[in-house]
């Protein structure tokens, strides 16, 4: 296939990436032949897929929308994959475009093409870098000279950390970067679960490792853990359609449990 200009020339084309994934999922053009594959796949195992990765978008956008009425205009976003309709930096600068935002990501295709939508917007950065290496994220030029983490600021791992294996600590990364920020600032988490759909995510879990991306679903006691010492903010620790729904948001809000995920939103006192 032709190489869209925006593509780093060490980006293999023939391997799926989670990110790109995603944003097929969400309706978005940012992916290669090989994601649509997986994702096909995927859906023809669990056809409720494409609705869970809009309820977690929905439920990002609401997330950011509460950190804003908290008063918090910064916002570092990990994991944040292929940007398409509806992240950090639109809805954060459509409230208050003063509001800054930092976008991480391993995935260089992810990375590339944040870069290029986010050429012109000076209150917006994105680094390529490992999540499991919290100094070096918090120590990046591109973080320093954007944000101030003496303020309160907004962490997101919305759909990330079930990527992250438990050697790898995901509790403690989560603390790491939490460590970095004062009182006042939130933390968001979205992550999924198999506790309702056991049959669906064992196959979700089985096709991502065949494609070299491993995901570990995990119960609800367990993501809770990821909040550490952070009180939870009203409603919880909740299916990605009970976090404070709003009207119209579809259909699938009628079946919570289906989403097959959890998200919620801590303050750190």
């Amino acid at each position: 296939m032709e190489r869209p200009n925006w593509v780093p020339g060490e980006v293999d084309l023939a391997v799926p990436s989670a990110a790109r994934v995603y944003d097929y999922y969400l309706g978005g053009s940012h992916n290669f032949a090989v994601d649509r594959a997986q994702a096909r796949q995927a859906i023809e195992q669990w056809p409720m897929l494409p609705a869970i990765m809009r309820a977690n978008r929905g439920f990002l956008r609401r997330a950011v929308r509460y950190c804003l009425d908290q008063g918090i205009r910064q916002f570092l976003d990990i994991g944040s994959g292929v940007p398409t309709v509806g992240n950090v930096h639109e809805v954060a600068q459509g409230i208050d475009p003063g509001a800054r935002v930092v976008y991480v990501d391993i995935d260089p295709v992810a990375v590339a093409h944040s870069r290029a939508i986010l050429t012109g917007n000076t209150r917006t950065a994105v680094i390529q870098a490992d999540m499991r290496k919290p100094d070096e994220v918090l120590g990046d030029p591109a973080l320093t000279g954007l944000l101030d983490l003496s303020q309160p600021t907004a962490v997101l791992f919305v759909a990330l950390l079930h990527f992250v294996a438990d050697a790898d600590q995901p509790a403690a990364l989560v603390r790491q970067y939490l460590d970095a920020v004062p009182s006042g600032s939130h933390v968001v988490i979205s992550h999924g679960s198999s506790e309702a759909t056991p049959d669906k995510a064992s196959a979700h879990e089985d096709l991502y490792e065949r494609t070299g991306t491993r995901i570990w679903m995990r119960s609800h006691q367990r993501v809770l853990t990821y909040f550490g010492d952070c009180e939870l903010v009203d409603p919880g620790l909740v299916y990605l359609t009970q976090w404070r729904p709003e009207t119209g948001d579809g259909d699938e809000w009628n079946n919570p449990e289906l989403m097959a995920g959890y998200a919620g939103v801590g303050r750190k006192a």
